[in-house]
């Protein structure tokens, strides 16, 4: 679906054909997602059956342009008024990997987690490095501002999600310690509480069944 509105958004802006629609996509998300122009022109195809965009005739190359319609516009100004749904989040390799480690006997889950937090540590960097770079032509006007402010914003938004998943890896790391030593507790108390079962009979013979006379 954000494709799907992405495209319609860079054809308010005016017709374009589908290549230059690939170019100015990645070009706006710092090609985070790149498209390749099958995926353009499916999709282009579907905005047409939906009636949302129409051939808009040949530029002087002769490429195809597309231009979004009247109910075009009504889908995508209602899609940026629609809060993005969360009942159905995505699919998260991560979280997947660690759920299927947990119930893999043999898996040391403790050694994912590491190699996983060091790969994360290490693309925040590479976030906060980009970002750096993106300030720097933004402020020195050396660049489309339009499309660096965008690169800006996606830029963050991963550097947000990658502190909150380094965060989530030791909560996870944690989690997991605290209930391994949970489980150790327990495998110690059940030898325990067995051993005082089978004792009690012995104490139980052994104490006198009648009370000693009182002497006089």
């Amino acid at each position: 679906m954000s494709i799907r509105h992405g495209l319609l958004a860079l054809l308010e802006q005016g017709p374009r054909y589908g290549s230059q629609l690939r170019t100015e996509f990645e070009s706006r998300t710092g090609s985070t997602w790149p498209l390749n122009v099958g995926q353009v022109y499916t999709t282009l195809a579907r905005l047409e059956r939906d009636g949302l965009v129409a051939p808009g005739g040949e530029d002087e190359a002769g490429h195809t342009l597309y231009a979004i319609t009247d109910a075009g516009r009504t889908e995508l100004h209602e899609w940026y008024e629609r809060p993005v749904d969360r009942t159905s989040p995505p699919r998260d390799e991560l979280s997947i990997k660690l759920a299927m480690a947990v119930g893999t006997p043999g898996v040391d889950i403790r050694a994912v987690i590491q190699a996983q937090r060091s790969a994360t540590i290490k693309a925040m960097q590479d976030y906060t490095r980009l970002k750096a770079q993106a300030l720097a032509a933004i402020e020195s006007g050396r660049s489309q501002e339009r499309d660096d402010i965008a690169w800006l914003l996606v830029l963050e938004q991963l550097i947000f999600q990658t502190e909150a998943e380094a965060r989530w890896l030791d909560h996870s790391e944690s989690r997991l310690v605290r209930l391994s030593v949970t489980a150790d507790r327990r495998a110690t108390a059940v030898p325990a509480a067995h051993e005082n079962q089978t004792a009690a009979p012995a104490d139980t013979q052994a104490a006198p069944t009648t009370a000693p006379r009182r002497r006089l």
